[in-house]
């Protein structure tokens, strides 16, 4: 049993794999029929010299077929075990766990989910007979909505409904399945060309605005979107162009100066909650190249950050990050690293960033807001086990910016990962 995933595209497709056990089985079944195909070629080619010989021919041939006989019911009991536990082990993960004979459920639903078989067979390198559209398990939690994002017509245009998409992916239903409609489309006029485009004023009409409450970006600077997002989209007159290069506090880094410690080894990197994607803007500057993780919540960061000409990642912190292991040379977040509940659910994102950081590089976290001593802790611990170097390692407090008069601390930190044997 068992299933393996490959990423194709940005779908994930998984298939079942051999197990040892049925291996064993066909080695059995493989002893079986030679054994028995070399007492009858003996039986056929000998002349037995009295009855008494050819009577013991007869009589082993006739334990080989009650043998064969056993073997076969014990391979069928083996077979209807395996289906048994297979079943048992889709269950247990979620997988096939949405009811497809719901009435509700929209028939292009139904059809991504079938499973295919592979046109050649099994294949010989994998193991893999048969492909399996996968979709997250929590999306059973929401089949009624995820039915209605199935519900469009094949080859016309898909429905306007991206927060739809967006409100399945933050329930947990991730990743969605693959449409085969065509996705409303904005005319991309008046884009930039790099590097200018980082620091000049992005069209309104280039952005979809369906969904959000503001359909401009003077209405979206005009609002406190977050910790990270108080008039972010302004790039001339706000406080957006100094970010990272003229420090507002001692929580402060400057670009340069964290460059400098990863000793020139820093090309790639992946940026957590980065709003409008200034962070990447600044490192671009620098040659290096940086993911920006993004959702589309009160504002359209996605489509702001690619106007930019830099690249966003539309995921859920809950979602693995679909990157091979040790890749990235920095990993920068701030208090998109808050991702509330359990202590547990920090934990599983801690230890996937760790994963996709390479061994030397570096973890900037920038600007944590600590809501209490206790969370400081909590987190300190955390950072703890993973046994990074602490190259800078700041606590401040800054004054409410919501002007209650009351201060606020913040943790700002520059880690090395370790290089573990």
């Amino acid at each position: 049993m068992g299933s393996v995933s490959l990423k194709i595209g940005d779908g994930t497709a998984r298939f079942r794999r051999a197990t040892l056990c049925s291996s064993a089985v066909n080695i059995l079944m493989l002893l079986s029929v030679l054994t028995t195909n070399l007492f009858a070629l003996y039986a056929f080619t000998s002349s037995p010299k009295d009855h008494h010989a050819h009577h013991l021919l007869h009589h082993a041939h006739k334990n080989i077929s009650l043998i064969s006989e056993q073997v076969s019911l014990i391979l069928r009991e083996i077979e209807s075990s395996q289906k048994k536990l297979a079943q048992m082990e889709k269950e247990l993960l979620g997988y096939e766990s949405i009811d497809l004979s719901r009435p509700n459920i929209a028939n292009e639903l139904k059809l991504f989910l079938q499973h295919h078989q592979l046109p050649l067979g099994k294949d010989s390198r994998s193991g893999i007979t048969e492909m399996v559209a996968s979709v997250g398990h929590s999306c059973e939690k929401s089949a009624d909505l995820l039915s209605q994002y199935m519900s469009y017509k094949v080859t016309e245009p898909c429905p306007d409904d991206w927060s739809v998409a967006q409100k399945l992916i933050l329930r947990g239903c991730e990743p969605l399945p693959r449409r085969r409609c065509f996705a409303k489309s904005v005319p991309k006029v008046g884009l930039n060309p790099f590097p200018s485009s980082l620091w000049k004023p992005v069209d309104n009409k280039t952005v979809n605005w369906s969904g959000f409450s503001c359909k401009n970006f003077q209405c979206l600077n005009s609002k406190k979107l977050g910790r990270e997002c108080a008039g972010c989209f302004d790039l001339v007159n706000g406080s957006e162009n100094q970010r990272f290069v003229k420090a507002r506090g001692k929580n402060d880094f400057l670009i340069d100066e964290v460059l400098a410690l990863g000793s020139g080894g820093i090309r790639i990197g992946f940026d957590i909650g980065g709003g409008s994607g200034t962070f990447a803007a600044r490192m671009a500057e620098k040659n290096v190249t940086v993911i920006t993780n993004t959702l589309n919540i009160d504002a359209p960061y996605s489509e702001f950050i690619a106007a930019r000409g830099l690249f966003p990642l539309f995921l859920s912190l809950d979602h693995r990050f679909p990157f091979y292991d040790n890749v990235f040379d920095l990993v920068h977040t701030g208090s998109g690293l808050d991702v509330g509940g359990k202590p547990e659910k920090l934990d599983f994102l801690m230890f996937d960033l760790d994963r996709i950081l390479r061994p030397g590089g570096l973890f900037w976290l920038d600007n944590f807001y600590c809501a209490n001593d206790e969370k400081k802790r909590a987190l300190t611990r955390l950072i703890e086990r993973f046994g990074y170097k602490k190259l800078k390692w700041v606590v401040g407090e800054k004054a409410d910016a919501a002007g209650s008069g009351k201060s606020e601390v913040y943790l700002s930190a520059v880690l090395q990962k370790p290089v573990r044997m």
